[in-house]
């Protein structure tokens, strides 16, 4: 592939895997609050960076002519990963929840197979299992891993994978990167927006501007992860997440 856009991906999925470690950290001092209405502000302002993306570059919303399948399943795939994540990281040690959500690299490998065509070889598939291996020594792994929350990271970890091998496809289609954001985020909101409003609990100002930290680091995260999987394939870039 070219080795240009490698090496943007790789930038990207650095960026990336940074804005979303900031997002876990700031999701967790936000405290105990629905997970709807972490995500809801999380996806909220993601939206909200999105839109001004699409208004300062002169760009349309609108969805590219055979795209909207696959953002639905997009949409469909984060959202669950979302959910996932945030509900583990509310039950267990933080860096138990991260690595777990770590899975994510090997899922999105595993669905590109099946999703793209794009097959790894096995020095590609060894390097993300031993970056893997050596992130579970750093982080030591606490009793917490074999418990309900770890299963749920491990799910939001999939489900994740899954999201950005979709990304990957949608980059391939040709449809712009602030509209696969904008679509996610606001198909997102809409689904927290039920458990928001009937289960919603008042914030105190830290609380508020952890979420709002929360969602401008997502931003970050979601940004960077959908440019990295547009220029270069999961086996290519998952082990530098």
């Amino acid at each position: 592939m070219d080795q240009t856009n490698k090496a943007k991906g790789i930038f990207h999925i650095l960026l990336a895997a940074f804005g979303f470690a900031a997002m876990s950290l700031f999701v967790r001092l936000s405290g105990d609050l629905p997970t709807a209405e972490k995500a809801f502000f999380r996806n909220l302002i993601a939206a909200i960076v999105a839109i001004y993306m699409l208004r300062k570059s002169g760009q349309k919303l609108r969805v590219k002519k055979g795209c909207l399948p696959t953002l639905l399943l997009r949409s469909i795939a984060g959202t669950i990963g979302i959910y996932a994540n945030f509900w583990a990281i509310g039950h267990m040690a933080i860096a138990d929840a991260n690595i777990l959500n770590k899975l994510s690299p090997f899922a999105a490998i595993v669905m590109s197979i099946f999703i793209i065509g794009e097959k790894p070889n096995t020095f590609e598939i060894g390097t993300v299992i031993t970056a893997f291996i050596g992130a579970a020594f750093i982080v030591k792994p606490g009793a917490g891993i074999a418990s309900l929350p770890a299963l749920v990271a491990v799910i939001g970890g999939i489900a994740a994978g899954t999201a950005y091998t979709y990304v990957r496809k949608l980059g391939l289609m040709g449809e712009n990167k602030a509209v696969i954001v904008l679509f996610f985020s606001a198909f997102s909101c809409l689904v927290s927006m039920p458990g928001m409003i009937t289960g919603f609990v008042p914030m105190s100002a830290k609380q508020l501007v952890c979420l709002l930290m929360a969602g401008v680091m997502a931003s970050v995260g979601q940004l960077n992860v959908t440019a990295a999987y547009t220029y270069a394939p999961a086996k290519e870039i998952s082990v530098f997440d």
